[in-house]
Formats: structure tokens, sequence, C-alpha cells
């Protein structure tokens, strides 16, 4: 079972001290492929803390674990994802003119990956 969600790529603290480590530890890796997720649409899912899934856009599709968090911190229907190579893979070249690639609004379809 697939859902289409709202990603929100963004720095988060984690992110930022892992980077400090560098980008090829082990931590920041871990950091940047984890998708945070409402809990009631992971139950809706199907899904538990740990499960892999797979993101996908018009893009490119990236596979990254995924954790829950409280509906009061984060919306049904969106998802977070720290910036870093993952996240990278959904976000087209466009930077309308910020040097940036566009991120905040990204229609992704999620679904399990069975193991």
């Amino acid at each position: 079972m697939s859902e289409k969600m709202i990603l929100i790529p963004g720095r988060s603290s984690k992110q930022g001290t892992s980077l400090n480590q560098g980008k090829l530890k082990e931590e920041y890796k871990e950091v940047t492929s984890t998708l945070e997720m409402n809990s009631d649409d992971m139950n809706k899912m199907g899904l538990v803390d740990g499960d892999t899934v797979r993101l996908s856009n018009e893009t490119g599709e990236t596979t990254v674990r995924c954790i829950g968090v409280k509906p009061e911190d984060l919306p049904a229907g969106i998802a977070f994802i720290p910036y870093g190579p993952p996240s990278s893979q959904l976000m087209a070249s466009d930077t309308a003119g910020c040097g940036m690639p566009l991120s905040k609004h990204m229609e992704v379809e999620i679904e399990k990956i069975s193991t």
C-alpha cells in the first residue's frame, strides 16, 4: 500500500552535528536516510519504526528507513527528512535563481519495501 504525501527536507540538529563529523561517517548516513512520519500515517500504512520505505516522485526515487513522531509534532500527510544524499535524489535541478533546489513542497509516493 502506498500513500502520496508532502515531503519537507530540511536541516536538523542531528544532521548538523553529524555533518561536522563528516559526510562519509555512519552517523551522517543514518541521520540523512531516516524519514520522520506522523505515527498515525504510519499506522494507516502498516509501518513500524525502522521499516524501509521507497520515496518516489517525477524526479527520482530513494530508499530510507522510517520512524514515527507524535501527531502534534508532524501533521498528517507531511513527512520530514534531513538534507542529504537520499533527499537530493528527489530534488529537481531548478533553483529559481536562489542556488538551492526547490524542496519544501515535494509530493512523493511512499511505499513499504517488503523484507
